[in-house]
């Protein structure tokens, strides 16, 4: 029997761990990776510490380091997928090239949103940070800058940010919502985050949007914010949010409603073809409700979980939360996962706060489930947090452990 002919368009976290899932249960198949980049697959979280040097291209690598060892995986790089024709079960690639499968996998990620109503973002100096070029051209214009404008209050415009300081440069966050991070937590929670980002250094501006880039000859002069106020810069970074790349399967008849619509076992409407990672629209295990979610976390799991059903062996996606998000800004800790906006709600929640911590735990409407946290400064047992949310145990007894935050593992072993 001829080996199983496996394609995976896009070579970042799901594609990637698509293929090595395939190759752990299926080690004569023949596997290609087409990756859009000219850069070789790398742990994209990691890409604002390119800016600032901290990390080297080799540091954020993902083939052979890690989970991603499999052997005989051709990754082809500069190898865009223009379109896709599931009856004659082929991929053509850069509008030229055709190259069959018999199982394929989408996993073309996504791309940043700048928003229309900013004017002039075509000017030299506006960067949506999302490759390892991107970082690179920001890192080569940094040497010539005194200022920088973060448009956005999210994770990796954070993360930015603190690397551009790292270079010294004096660097000012816009903010549309009423404080960072409102995409994980109500503004209460942001609270002790920005005091740490401000003592950091980070000037914060919320409430604000930027209504245009004002170019010079050098490109990026400075902005001006709906207020009318205008703000020196010569680097603007934009982080809006993203789209899933799904264009190129116009007229392939897969099923796009935003993202490529999947089933439980991360298949499309059509056979022989999946889908992972940010252009998927899978679920929300909490509320059932149809997303998608841009978290490399989630890329790598549903990924995995892709390759295994491609490979013959069934597994269904336990599916999405709509937030899950671990990390560290300006060294305060934090965890947010499930549901976390609760304001004009019928959920019971619980907030518990002191100087330097923060917690907030949200109940299904009968009580009898734990559906959403957010923990600031103090993480500590966060991961059975999550098996209650994901796993939707009924608390019983176990709810006065949680509010009190007593929970350990003890307590999972007798449930």
């Amino acid at each position: 029997m001829a080996p199983t002919r496996y394609v995976i368009a896009g070579g970042s976290a799901a594609g990637l761990a698509a293929a090595q899932a395939i190759r752990e249960l299926d080690p004569r198949g023949l596997i290609t990776v087409l990756s859009a980049e000219a850069a070789a697959p790398y742990y994209r979280p990691l890409i604002p510490f390119i800016i600032d040097g901290q990390k080297t291209v080799a540091d954020i690598a993902l083939l052979g380091q890690g989970p991603y060892t499999a052997p005989g995986i051709d990754v082809r790089l500069n190898a865009t997928v223009t379109a896709v024709d599931p009856a004659a079960r082929t991929v053509t690639v850069n509008e030229t090239e055709t190259v069959a499968y018999d199982r394929l996998l989408i996993a073309t990620g996504s791309r940043p949103h700048v928003p229309p109503t900013i004017k002039g973002t075509d000017t030299p100096g506006i960067y949506a940070l999302r490759t390892l070029a991107d970082a690179r051209d920001i890192a080569g214009r940094v040497g010539s800058a005194q200022h920088a404008i973060m448009a956005g209050g999210g994770m990796l415009n954070l993360k930015t940010a603190f690397a551009l300081l790292e270079c010294g440069l004096d660097v000012t966050m816009v903010v549309t919502s009423p404080e960072v991070l409102s995409q994980v937590m109500e503004p209460d929670g942001a609270a002790l985050i920005r005091d740490a980002l401000e003592q950091a250094g980070l000037r914060i501006l919320t409430g604000r949007n930027i209504a245009q880039v004002l170019g010079g000859p050098d490109g990026v002069r400075g902005v001006r914010l709906d207020t009318g106020e205008e703000l020196p810069c010569e680097i603007v970074c934009i982080g809006k949010g993203v789209r899933p790349n799904v264009e190129f399967l116009a007229g392939s008849g897969i099923k796009v409603d935003q993202g490529v619509v999947v089933n439980e076992y991360t298949a499309c409407h059509v056979s022989g073809v999946y889908a992972a990672g940010d252009v998927a629209v899978t679920f929300d295990p909490i509320t059932g409700q149809r997303m998608m979610t841009a978290l490399w976390t989630n890329a790598v799991e549903m990924g995995r979980c892709a390759g295994r059903n491609m490979a013959g062996q069934p597994t269904a996606y336990a599916g999405t939360f709509g937030i899950l998000n671990a990390t560290q800004v300006a060294e305060v800790p934090f965890v947010s996962m499930g549901i976390v906006h609760t304001a004009g709600t019928n959920y019971e929640t619980h907030v518990a706060h002191t100087a330097d911590t923060y917690r907030k735990l949200v109940f299904s409407e009968d009580g009898d489930r734990l559906i959403g946290v957010v923990f600031v400064g103090d993480i500590n047992h966060a991961g059975l947090y999550r098996h209650l949310i994901r796993e939707r145990t009924p608390l019983n007894g176990l709810k006065a452990a949680v509010i009190a935050h007593r929970l350990h593992y003890g307590h999972l072993l007798r449930w």
